[in-house]
């Protein structure tokens, strides 16, 4: 063979060899890092405008991210909103509408339902991805959500796991750097800023200044000391070179706002329309996808539900999402091609405690339903009145205007109907 043909055809097979092993490195599906905050208000970080609070380093996200700022979980009580995550499915489908079984029963008698649903971790595991669930879970042993590793074994909100963010994020770091080589899912939900509020004093007297009452002070801490955590996991992606491979969520698992009235015995820490109420100030949270090379950072309006996570990281990694699943996939929006075709999102809340772990209806309270400006809140009891707001020009829902546009909630009854 002539020296130039052999020189040639060794030019081809290095520039195919190169290609080949481009392609490769295109086609391997990327890593997913979820980051679920724990109840905290949807105001309540610096890229949603809020004065006070400092979370500089989800604002860093927010700036590299599509930033859904009108974001919403369908329930907001945290067992049955971390179990829609998992699922992709509403309470009604998942039946994990309650934070604890009826008196007298069993928490294992609950654990069923999440073994036996097409869960992201258990779809994903089918195509090859490892996972690890560290955190906030609930459902007992982290294999019955279909992880592959975890750090909660039984309890209640998520034993062991309740460690991470914390007072440590090194089973995070071993578990990533172990999985190099293989593709991986991570559940980081630290029971951060949840209760309790015992933020590190350094970044507590940042916040107790005059007129502010102390529960105020320490709630804005612990945001700020959660914002830390997701910085140091973040900046770990960034030093390990596995940012631009990596789809990264986050979203918050439903709302809170800070009670600084005196309590009396037993009355909870929130204020009655945020955390377990169908007001934005518990079901809206913002929610970040940050992809590199195929989301577009910017802020996309449509209105989207925690429903449809489940089928964007599904897609993203190349799994069908299952039929069961009712949301949509949100990588084209957040890529910058075109709109959401659905322009409502809905939801509906249940008691803390359940009557009955198989009838959820018996467990509902409320419906809710937004489209546009505009949101429905629906009581399932008929003795209570329903309520429609216009959120552009109230966005704290404290003018209740049913009475004066009867055809507009009529039609997003509708809408609740269907």
């Amino acid at each position: 063979m002539p020296s130039t043909l052999r020189f040639l055809v060794a030019a081809f097979l290095i520039i195919r060899l190169l290609v080949g092993t481009g392609d490769a490195a295109e086609t391997r599906p990327p890593n997913v890092v979820m980051i679920i905050g724990d109840d905290q208000g949807w105001t309540d970080f610096g890229f949603m405008g809020h004065d006070v609070i400092q979370t500089p380093h989800l604002d860093r996200l927010a700036g590299e991210s599509a930033v859904f700022a009108n974001g919403y979980v369908p329930t907001s009580l945290c067992r049955a909103s971390l179990a829609t995550l998992l699922t992709g499915l509403y309470a009604a489908q998942h039946k994990i509408c309650c934070n604890d079984p009826p008196e007298g029963i069993d928490r294992v008698a609950i654990h069923p339902f999440i073994q036996h649903a097409p869960t992201v971790p258990r779809l994903l595991g089918s195509a090859g991805y490892a996972s690890l669930q560290t955190g906030k879970y609930w459902e007992g042993h982290y294999a019955n959500a279909g992880f592959t590793s975890g750090m909660t074994t039984r309890g209640r909100h998520g034993d062991d796991g309740l460690v991470i963010g914390r007072q440590t994020m090194q089973p995070i770091y071993d578990f990533m750097e172990a999985h190099r080589e293989q593709p991986f899912f991570l559940w980081y939900a630290p029971m951060m800023p949840h209760e309790p509020h015992n933020p590190p004093e350094r970044l507590l007297r940042k916040y107790q200044v005059a007129q502010r009452p102390e529960p105020l002070a320490k709630y804005f801490a612990m945001c700020e000391w959660f914002d830390e955590t997701c910085g140091d996991l973040l900046a770990w992606l960034d030093d390990h070179e596995l940012r631009d491979n990596t789809l990264v969520v986050f979203v918050v698992d439903n709302g809170w706002i800070q009670e600084i009235g005196l309590r009396k015995p037993g009355q909870a820490a929130f204020a009655p329309r945020s955390k377990r109420s169908p007001y934005d100030g518990g079901v809206r949270t913002p929610i970040l996808l940050r992809w590199p090379g195929h989301t577009v950072a910017g802020r996309y309006d449509d209105l989207v539900s925690t429903i449809d996570l489940a089928p964007t990281i599904l897609t993203a990694c190349g799994v069908e999402p299952s039929e069961q699943m009712p949301g949509l996939s949100l990588l084209d929006v957040a890529a910058g091609k075109g709109r959401l075709p659905r322009t409502f999102v809905r939801g509906e809340i249940y008691v803390h405690t359940c009557v009955d772990l198989d009838k959820t209806l018996l467990n509902l309270t409320h419906r809710w339903v937004r489209q546009g400006d505009w949101k429905l809140v629906a009581p399932v009891d008929p003795r209570e009145p329903r309520e429609l707001y216009n959120l552009r020009r109230d966005p704290t829902e404290t003018n209740d205007i049913i009475d004066e546009y009867r055809d507009e909630a009529s039609r997003l009854a509708t809408l609740l109907e269907k």
